[in-house]
């Protein structure tokens, strides 16, 4: 099945064009695909690959063995309720993490220190189950190049509700304006915001484009932003880095 999508309203930095999206709803060879998601993360251009999304088959919630298997179209907000209702901790962090599971897991989301890949026990792709400790993974990264169909958690009883406080506060300092979240990755032991903020960029616009006033590594969109200004904005913020800093700022935001 396939069906139209407009980046533009679809995507959460709100830039894009009008592309076809291939629905996928069961496991196979998809190779010339780029799984998308709910495009939280993303900046389409218009010179993209061919993209797709997990169907309504992959969203589920299945709980055996002291093991979470939760399929990839599942958005994060409802795997938080069902760990709610079942008081299972150690998961509060996706409160306000806005996509799907199989976006959490390909950019191994999180909140500062908290991120899924603590918790993952394996994954499924086309080739079956996939253990955690054979899987390439860093801070907001992984080395996963195919389409994962489940994630598979450990479960841990005792739903924190002082843990989803703090991070829904510390989500409700984040800009609220259309963008694509953390636009860069903190460079190791520095904020890539307070980097943005030295080189003198924070709250600096380019159309409707801008790094937040409230909080630099943001790129938000006040309007009718272009890819074109995003990108421009995008590789000053790694020049002015480079050159005061000779820190290389690598994008935590994906460009298609």
């Amino acid at each position: 099945m396939i069906k139209k999508v407009d980046f533009s309203r679809y995507s959460s930095i709100k830039i894009g064009p009008i592309a076809d999206i291939k629905i996928i709803e069961e496991i196979g060879d998809y190779d010339e695909y780029t799984i998308i998601g709910k495009a939280n993360n993303i900046l389409v251009s218009n010179n993209h690959p061919k993209f797709a999304i997990l169907g309504s088959n992959f969203d589920y919630i299945k709980q055996h063995d002291n093991r979470l298997y939760v399929g990839c179209a599942t958005s994060s907000g409802k795997l938080l309720s069902y760990c709610r209702k079942n008081d299972i901790g150690h998961l509060e962090f996706l409160a306000k993490l806005p996509g799907t599971m199989g976006g959490v897991v390909k950019m191994n989301a999180g909140l500062k220190s908290w991120e899924i890949f603590n918790h993952v026990v394996s994954i499924k792709t086309k080739n079956g189950y996939i253990n955690k400790e054979d899987i390439q993974y860093t801070y907001r990264s992984t080395k996963i190049d195919t389409i994962v169909y489940e994630v598979v958690l450990e479960v841990q009883s005792g739903f924190c509700k002082d843990r989803l406080k703090q991070f829904n506060k510390m989500r409700d300092n984040q800009p609220q304006m259309a963008s694509a979240g953390s636009c860069f990755k903190n460079p190791k032991g520095d904020f890539a915001g307070r980097l943005i903020q030295e080189v003198g960029l924070k709250g600096v616009q380019k159309g409707s484009m801008s790094f937040s006033k409230e909080h630099a590594n943001f790129l938000v969109n006040s309007g009718n932003g272009t890819f074109e200004d995003a990108i421009y904005l995008i590789d000053l913020a790694k020049k002015r880095v480079k050159e005061k800093f000779n820190i290389n700022l690598e994008e935590e935001i994906i460009i298609y």
